[in-house]
């Protein structure tokens, strides 16, 4: 018969394969590429729809430099439909200082006597300790205070460039943009993934947008690797932290 002891090995040795496995791609050799196949910014390239077909006059393909089109010496690059990509410039550099203090002072004092009621007082008064009275039958002091220091200091710089597609065009004309990003250095992959909405009229002549003119941005920077293994807690340690209440 297995005793219970024995059971938890299989148990044991699965949960440490479960917690093992995003490590084990890259153990002696460095991170994969996120395959690009079924990527969004492809998929949205792929379905973007024909392309529009050069004007034509008496069957023979237009040479105008005028054409309004995109292609044209003097026409409109940006991006502005399905497909279209264009460059998201990210530049942060924000630093915040909030100082807060507070302070809070009260005393009070109530004072009750007795001096004469029916005579019952001064009968009283006859009958207790010597030094004792009812001329101050209550007395009550009373004070507190309180005061309290925060601070908040916060610095960030970031500059980044990252080509992001056009994935689709909302029925108000704005565009919903996806951009991703990885370069991998010796065993270590950073990953740049960026995404929100865009009106066509904020993109420059350069076919460029800042970070601030993007509605629900969301924009990560980050790694997978060697080094990131290394600085992040073990799965077991990160559970521990959660459910110690100590």
């Amino acid at each position: 018969m297995i005793g219970p002891s024995l059971r938890l090995v299989p148990l044991a040795a699965l949960v440490l394969a479960a917690s093992a496995c995003g490590r084990v791609g890259h153990i002696g050799k460095p991170p994969e590429f996120t395959p690009n196949t079924t990527s969004t910014e492809k998929v949205a390239m792929v379905a973007s729809g024909v392309a529009a077909s050069p004007q034509r006059k008496h069957g023979v393909a237009s040479a105008s430099l005028w054409s309004g089109g995109q292609t044209s010496l003097l026409g409109d690059r940006r991006a502005m439909k399905r497909g279209d990509i264009l460059t998201v410039v990210i530049e942060i550099d924000e630093e915040a200082e909030i100082s807060n203090s507070t302070s809070r002072s009260r005393s009070g004092s109530e004072s009750l006597g007795i001096p004469g009621l029916f005579g019952i007082p001064q009968r009283v008064n006859q009958k207790i300790t010597d030094g004792a009275s009812l001329d101050e039958a209550v007395s009550i002091d009373s004070s507190s205070s309180s005061s309290g220091d925060g601070s908040v200091r916060r610095a960030e710089s970031l500059t980044l460039r990252v080509a992001a597609t056009v994935t689709d065009v909302l029925p108000n004309g704005v565009l919903s943009i996806v951009g991703s990003q990885e370069v991998r250095v010796n065993f270590e992959m950073r990953e740049l993934l960026v995404s929100g909405y865009v009106r066509p009229e904020d993109i420059s002549r350069q076919n460029e947008i800042t970070y601030d003119k993007i509605a629900s941005a969301r924009i990560s920077y980050g790694g997978r690797g060697q080094i990131t293994d290394v600085q992040q807690p073990r799965i077991g340690q990160q559970v521990l932290d959660v459910i110690l209440p100590f």
